[in-house]
C-alpha cells in the first residue's frame, strides 16, 4: 500500500503567463506557494476476489474491469501511460475540487508519485511534474499551464520562469520574519462556487480581443513583487497593493474570470481595509485571498462573515510518499503467489 501527500497551491502573480503559447514567445514567470492543504492518494493492488479488477473512490467509485472503461481521464490515461493494473486507489482532499488551488494538478502528480512507489521505482520531482503536464495538458487535453503540477511537485515558495526550452523553479529567498508576516497578513475565504479550470480558460480563449498587453503587464509583476518580498527595505504592505493592480489586469483577460458577485465580495474586502487581494487560479469562482494589516483582519472577518475562512501556513515539502508497504504483484497471466 501507498499514500501520497500533496500540496495545494495559491499563485499570487503572472497566472496566464505559465500557458505555452504565451511563454514560447514572451517568456513567462508566476510566483506562487504551496500550503498545508493537502490532498492524499491511497493505492494498492487490488485482490483478486472480485468480478472486477479496478476500483477508483473519489467523488464516486468506479469498478471496472477494462482500463479504457474508467470515465476519470487522469486516471485512465496515468495507468495507461505507467502501464498499472488491478489497483485500488482512493483520493481524499482538505479542500474541495474546482477550487482555484490547482487540486487536479496535486491529484495529478499524487497519483503519478503513488503508481511510482506501488511498482518499487522513485520518481524525482522534475519527472513528476513534466509528466503530470504532459498527462493533463496533452493526454487528457485540458486546457491550462503548467505551474499547477510544478508547484504541487516541488512544493515551497517558488518563482517559477519559462521559456521555449521549458522552466526553472527558484526558491525565493524570504527572511523568515518577513515570511511569516506576509503569512500573517493573507487571508483566505471560500466562495462557495466551484468550476472547471479547463472550462474556464476555454471560455477565456473564445471571443476575446488580444491579451498580450495585459499578460506582458502581469509579468512585469512578477519582478516588482519578488522585490518586495526578497528587499527588507520594501515596504512589505506593497504586496497587497500589487495583488491588487494584477487582480485588475487579470479581470481584462476574460469574461469567465470574474462574476458580479465576486466583485461585490471584493469590493467590501477593500472597503473593510484589505490592501489588494485575487481570486485564485484561472478565475470563475473557489477562493478568494486578500492581504490585510492585521489591525483591518477582525474587519475584513466580519465583512467576510457569510463565507468560510481557511487559516492556513506557508509549506515547503511538495509531493512525498507518506506510507510505503512494498506488495508482492505478478500480472494476471503468471501465476498467483
Amino acid at each position: 500500500m501507498i499514500i501520497t501527500k500533496t500540496p495545494f497551491r495559491m499563485s499570487f502573480f503572472g497566472g496566464g503567463t505559465d500557458m505555452q503559447d504565451f511563454f514560447n514567445e514572451y517568456g513567462g514567470a508566476v510566483l506562487s506557494t504551496t500550503f498545508d492543504k493537502y490532498c492524499y492518494v491511497n493505492v494498492r493492488h487490488l485482490p483478486r476476489f472480485f468480478d472486477y479488477n479496478t476500483e477508483l473512490t473519489y467523488s464516486v467509485t468506479e469498478r471496472v474491469s477494462n482500463v479504457d472503461d474508467i470515465e476519470h481521464p487522469a486516471i485512465r490515461n496515468a495507468m495507461k501511460m505507467l502501464d498499472m493494473h488491478e489497483i485500488r486507489l482512493t483520493y481524499e482532499a482538505d479542500l474541495p475540487a474546482r477550487s482555484g488551488l490547482g487540486t487536479s494538478s496535486s491529484f495529478a502528480v499524487g497519483m503519478l508519485n503513488a503508481f511510482y512507489a506501488l511498482k518499487g521505482k522513485y520518481a524525482d520531482k522534475k519527472r513528476l511534474a513534466d509528466e503530470a503536464i504532459y498527462l493533463e495538458r496533452v493526454m487528457c487535453k485540458e486546457a491550462g499551464g503548467w505551474q499547477d503540477q510544478i508547484a504541487a511537485s516541488f512544493g515551497g515558495f517558488n518563482r517559477i520562469n519559462f521559456n521555449s526550452d521549458g522552466y526553472e523553479v527558484l526558491p525565493l529567498i524570504i527572511a523568515p520574519d518577513r515570511k511569516r508576516q506576509l503569512n500573517s497578513n493573507l487571508m483566505m475565504f471560500f466562495t462557495g462556487f466551484t468550476r472547471f479550470s479547463s472550462d474556464v480558460q476555454k471560455a477565456n480563449a473564445v471571443g476575446k480581443e488580444d491579451k498580450t498587453a495585459q499578460l506582458k503587464e502581469m509579468l512585469s509583476l512578477v519582478d516588482d513583487a519578488e522585490h518586495v518580498l526578497t528587499d527588507k527595505e520594501s515596504d512589505l504592505d506593497d504586496f497587497g497593493r500589487l495583488l491588487d493592480h494584477t487582480w485588475r489586469l487579470k479581470r481584462q483577460t476574460g469574461a469567465a474570470v470574474s462574476t458580479d458577485s465576486i466583485d461585490g465580495l471584493y469590493a467590501k474586502g477593500l472597503e473593510a481595509g484589505a490592501l489588494g487581494g485575487k481570486l485564485l487560479g484561472a478565475g470563475g469562482g473557489g477562493f478568494l485571498v486578500f492581504y490585510v494589516q492585521p489591525e483591518y483582519q477582525e474587519s475584513v472577518r466580519n465583512a467576510m462573515q457569510d463565507l468560510l475562512y481557511i487559516p492556513f501556513e506557508f509549506e515547503t515539502g511538495g509531493t512525498r510518499v507518506i506510507h510505503y508497504t512494498p506488495e508482492s504483484y505478478e500480472p494476471k497471466n503468471g501465476d498467483l503467489k
